[in-house]
């Protein structure tokens, strides 16, 4: 009985492999070559990191600091659905470090990236950008030391 059942299901396994190579003969061609692949600009800290859901200008701007920086960004924290009124939210901002490019070159990175809206940092080096409105924030202690964005100019090309 079981000799009978597993010829049985050989010839299952080969009709249905000989059906799906018939198919894939009449299909045509349908490959699609992406223009740029932005995500190359960055990698996820680990699995769990939901980044998929990035809008085209996210991932724009993600790359565009990869560039200017020479270096790829590592995201830590991408879409966060239950983050409040956060544009993690929305899936429209990302947490990243750059591991030896200092703060300060990966800040006047994000705020020369077009279409950039929120640019935050926070006191362990992470970065935050978005696509929201335009703003920029520092969770690291009060004033103007050196937690404050107040100061944080693009390069303008002359």
């Amino acid at each position: 009985m079981r000799t009978v059942i597993r010829v049985m299901l050989a010839c299952l396994m080969t009709l249905t492999t000989q059906v799906d190579v018939n198919a894939g003969e009449t299909r045509k061609n349908r490959t699609t070559t992406l223009k740029h692949d932005y995500t190359a600009a960055y990698t996820l800290q680990r699995i769990s990191v939901r980044a998929s859901c990035f809008p085209k200008s996210l991932r724009v701007i993600l790359a565009h600091i990869a560039r200017q920086t020479g270096r790829r960004l590592i995201i830590t924290s991408g879409h966060r659905p239950r983050s409040g009124r956060s544009q993690h939210r929305h899936c429209h901002a990302a947490d990243f470090r750059i591991p030896g490019v200092s703060e300060k070159r990966i800040l006047l990175a994000a705020a020369s990236a077009p279409g950039i809206g929120g640019i935050g940092r926070y006191c362990n080096g992470l970065v935050h950008v978005d696509i929201g409105p335009k703003r920029r924030w520092a969770h690291c202690g009060r004033g103007g030391g050196k937690g404050s964005l107040a100061n944080l100019k693009p390069r303008t090309k002359s």
